[in-house]
């Protein structure tokens, strides 16, 4: 079935993918030098998940310590494996708002650049590969915070009659909004991969997570919200709660479901495809509920800090529509839910995730 190249191979969406086209029968290519925990420090370093994978997949698996801004060594990997390439998962970014206000030179390298460079590789080498795209519901901006939300007790909602109740779809505007700088990254890169699919007939697939989760995050408070939650919990660190009174709503995919969909679209590939992809109505939770969940798992309080000042470019709701994607790819299914996501976690990390553990 040819090669599966992915970027950012050490990451939650990458290893799952990794694991999922190795077990399909490609050989997989893995692109990763561990930047996460240049940005984030050594708990959310990507390390340990890269050595699983070359120790579990052996032969199946090539791994490339590669930054993906050296054009030069992507250009020779590309190469290397060129028209075997049969499809492409792009997870490689820097996927923090905090993170980059610090550092925006670095930020729009990563993850605009970076992705102009893996998407013109593609064009050059294994041009006919299906493409996938890791992008983000920030794209949308904070045009999601006009809504008109109701506050109820443990979260914002929107009420049933609004259109977008069941989920915001793919033709909310992400224009005249702010999107932080993060988020104007990834709008860059989102839109370049579409343009490759329109303006060269390339196979190429815009999937806007939600929050996309699962036992294989390194999780970190700038990064990686349900696993960082269950985390503090079970070692009783200090949760930071970011304005919105924890009401704020997320929808939450567990990296299986992601990759069934990524599947999908590579048994049938499209131009230009554009797909919000979360949890949606079936997997979603507040802050609040969350809490409450992770503490009926470990039998452990949660312990929180109230910050009033939300985060720039956050959202106060966010449920997106997967009708889109399920109207293309009708066989999919998503399996997880919330409670499923969390029990997972706790029961993947029950061995190390304890107090006064140093990863």
């Amino acid at each position: 079935m040819g090669v599966a190249l992915v970027t950012g191979a050490g990451g939650l969406i990458g290893s799952e993918a990794v694991r999922h086209f190795a077990g399909l029968g490609l050989d997989v290519v893995g692109v990763d030098n561990d930047m996460r925990g240049q940005f984030f420090g050594r708990e959310a370093s990507t390390a340990w998940n890269t050595r699983r994978l070359v120790r579990d997949l052996g032969s199946r698996y090539t791994h490339f310590d590669l930054d993906i801004r050296d054009r030069e060594g992507l250009s020779s990997v590309f190469k290397k494996f060129g028209s075997d390439i049969s499809v492409v998962i792009h997870t490689a970014a820097q996927p923090s708002h905090d993170w980059a206000v610090r550092d925006p030179f670095t930020d729009f390298d990563v993850n605009a650049v970076g992705t102009l460079n893996v998407l013109q590789n593609v064009r050059e080498h294994c041009e006919e590969a299906a493409f996938i795209h890791c992008s983000t519901n920030k794209v949308y901006g904070d045009g999601v915070n006009r809504l008109p939300f109701e506050e109820l007790e443990t979260r914002f909602e929107l009420a049933r009659e609004h259109p977008f109740a069941g989920g915001i779809p793919e033709s909310m505007s992400i224009d005249q909004v702010l999107h932080s700088v993060f988020g104007a990254s990834k709008v860059a890169a989102d839109v370049m991969v579409q343009e490759y699919g329109r303006y060269f007939g390339m196979r190429t697939a815009v999937f806007r997570g939600g929050t996309l989760t699962g036992p294989a995050h390194s999780a970190t408070e700038l990064h990686g919200y349900l696993a960082y939650l269950m985390r503090c919990n079970m070692e009783q660190r200090i949760y930071k709660i970011f304005g919105y009174k924890g009401k704020m709503v997320r929808d939450s995919i567990h990296s299986h479901d992601v990759l069934t969909a990524f599947e999908a679209f590579f048994r049938a590939p499209r131009c230009a495809a554009v797909y919000n992809l979360g949890g949606g109505r079936r997997s979603n939770s507040s802050h609040l509920e969350a809490f409450a969940l992770a503490e009926s798992i470990t039998g452990l309080p949660m312990r929180t800090e109230y910050v009033p000042e939300h985060r720039v470019g956050d959202h106060r709701w966010w449920i997106g529509s997967n009708a889109a994607f399920e109207r293309d790819y009708p066989a999919w299914r998503q399996v997880y839910d919330v409670p499923m996501i969390l029990r997972e976690i706790y029961e993947a990390n029950a061995d190390k995730w304890v107090p006064g553990f140093v990863s």
